[in-house]
């Protein structure tokens, strides 16, 4: 399996598991409880893949600035959670970043 694929299927576990973070209430709900702990567990074996061909300093780049993005766009469309303008800026600068990292870094 391509190691971006591997990286790509960490971030979509990621936030899933902190999406049902939300949801488990602090862990007193059971089934988001359940969802919170195999999608972790599945999000670092996932990146743990990934690692064997993808620098650790890209990947945990592209893996928090995608998992910030993907969960500040579901907090605002699924969990009524608002995104002002320094939000919006700071996420930006973040996306921004991990682009620069992938595009100009001599570390790929």
């Amino acid at each position: 399996m391509s190691p971006w694929l591997t990286l790509g299927l960490a971030i979509v576990c990621e936030v899933a598991g902190t999406s049902f973070l939300k949801l488990s209430d602090g862990f007193t709900r059971l089934g988001p409880s359940v969802v919170v702990v195999v999608a972790y567990v599945s999000a670092f074996y996932f990146l743990s893949l990934a690692l064997r061909s993808v620098p650790v300093a890209v990947a945990y780049a592209v893996w928090s600035g995608a998992g910030i993005a993907l969960i500040a766009a579901i907090g605002w469309l699924l969990l009524d959670q608002r995104l002002n303008t320094a939000s919006l800026i700071g996420i930006s600068m973040i996306v921004g970043g991990v682009a620069v990292l992938n595009l100009f870094s001599s570390s790929n």
